[in-house]
């Protein structure tokens, strides 16, 4: 029997609304030329019909359509998030919904034996509830499969530097033995975590605080960030995930970077991959032996001393407590910042982000941040890409590295298998971004004020929000309970 564990399956689902970027820039007075290079092209927004459930649920629904899933087979439905709007139950919510429409569809319901947790560390959820089903399909979950659905709104405040990195979808990933699309062996995977206080919070006081978004008469979840000091935790965790999966592993780094098909990894914003595996790739060579040689001369190369830009890589001070003491847009590594600028315009490098950072991106910059389900919507995205281009995968690594802010990082080197092409024609990247109906400057602030606006942007077939629960009495309580409908 093959005991290999991995993903089968891949099914997308953004909201229909969709605001493009060029046309932000013109109502907000934005360069167009620079956000739609650092950013992206466009990002889906939400309307009252849609939520972080009704988002999870149409894609599950999707990827049993798509893959002619026997519900009765899923023993473990799991949902990363961090746009929860209850603090009891998640993935069970999602289940609900199913199970009604597919006896409906007369499919039949998902198992009543099955699991359904639901996983929250920022970004990371997603890439967490899929190891956790991983684990579950080999210890104890033969026989059975697993759905992982990673859901998200990215939403901030109006007039912020976060608002074109906005975006809403989910993407539902189908974990089985003898997967059809890749395997993941958990014994290779690095891992990193490591507090950092304001980088990127929720928390509910704020709430409560005068002046947070006063303006949005909705429910909402901007978070509270520190844009500068989140890029530098993202870069430094992403690295320490690396330093995990190259001692676990015993690799050689430039020999991986030559070998590795694609890398791909959590995008908050287009251009923010590319600066990290720039980062990862300098302060790797500073770290290998085999490769300080060259390290030295691409300082030299930019003028910097290669002994300060040393130390900076190999310092060990705590980010939280250097943002603390000197301020959260201090500059820790001006030395090793100014070495990877120049590697970073370098050929070398260029040719490293066209070959092994391209596979999908275009796709990716349609959907804005998805949060947990960014480096998900990638993987969707460039599986899509390579079966429609041809491009051979079969038996080749593919490095997925997923971040969640606060902060933690993985970093997975998987495998595709053979014959990867028959579960990637069903992937449907195209149909799902399909009818978007693109708004106006006044629908677009409309829905994110949370003012009445009339849109029809139902998805063609998925689950809505039909009402919200009002009752708050002693015989019968639903106060903020949302009831749904299926649109078939």
């Amino acid at each position: 029997m093959n005991d290999q564990i991995g993903v089968g399956g891949l099914a997308i689902h953004v909201p229909r609304a969709r605001v493009d970027l060029r046309a932000w820039c013109e109502w907000t007075g934005n360069a167009p030329d620079k956000v739609l290079a650092v950013v992206g092209r466009s990002f889906r927004v939400p309307t009252r019909r849609d939520s972080v459930y009704t988002m999870a649920a149409t894609a599950a629904l999707r990827l049993i359509e798509q893959y002619d899933l026997d519900p009765a087979e899923i023993g473990h439905l799991a949902l990363g998030t961090e746009s929860s709007t209850d603090n009891a139950i998640g993935a069970v919510i999602v289940k609900g919904m199913l199970d009604r429409a597919l006896v409906e569809l007369g499919r039949g319901p998902i198992a009543r034996a099955c699991e359904v947790p639901e996983v929250k560390h920022a970004c990371l959820g997603g890439m967490y509830a899929l190891k956790g089903a991983a684990r579950w399909a080999a210890l104890d979950g033969r026989g059975k499969k697993a759905i992982v659905i990673a859901a998200d709104v990215a939403e901030y405040e109006r007039g912020s530097t976060g608002e074109p990195t906005q975006g809403a979808g989910a993407v539902a990933m189908l974990v089985e033995r003898d997967p059809k699309l890749f395997t993941i062996d958990l014994t290779r995977c690095g891992s990193a975590a490591a507090y950092r206080g304001v980088d990127f919070r929720k928390p509910f006081a704020r709430h409560f605080t005068d002046g947070y978004a006063a303006a949005t008469n909705r429910l909402h979840d901007f978070p509270v960030f520190n844009g500068k000091y989140s890029t530098t935790c993202y870069v430094d965790e992403v690295i320490a995930a690396l330093d995990d999966m190259f001692a676990r592993t015993g690799w050689n780094r430039r020999t991986f970077w030559d070998e590795v098909t694609a890398v791909l990894l959590h995008r908050p914003y287009h251009h923010m991959p590319i600066q990290a595996m720039a980062s990862a790739i300098v302060v790797g060579m500073a770290r290998e032996e085999d490769d300080r040689e060259a390290f030295v001369g691409l300082c030299r190369e930019a003028g910097v001393d290669p002994e300060l830009a040393l130390a900076e890589a190999a310092a060990a001070d705590d980010l939280f407590d250097r943002a603390q003491r000197d301020g959260v847009d201090v500059d820790t590594t001006p030395e090793l910042g100014r070495a990877i600028k120049g590697f970073r315009s370098g050929a070398w490098f260029k040719k490293f982000v066209a070959e092994k950072m391209a596979l999908g991106s275009a796709g990716a910059m349609e959907l804005g941040n998805l949060y947990t389900a960014s480096l998900p919507a990638w993987l969707v995205s460039a599986f899509a890409h390579a079966h429609r281009d041809g491009v051979e995968l079969a038996e080749r690594t593919l490095l997925a590295i997923g971040y969640g802010s606060g902060d933690a990082a993985e970093a997975w080197p998987v495998r595709v298998v053979d014959g990867w092409q028959k579960a990637a024609a069903r992937i449907d990247f195209e149909g799902a971004l399909a009818d978007a109906v693109d708004l106006d400057r006044t629908t677009y602030e409309a829905l994110h004020d949370g003012r009445e606006v009339d849109i029809a942007a139902d998805p063609k077939r998925g689950f809505v929000v039909d009402r919200v629960g009002d009752r708050l009495t002693g015989t019968g309580q639903d106060v903020g309970i949302e009831y749904y409908g299926f649109v078939r």
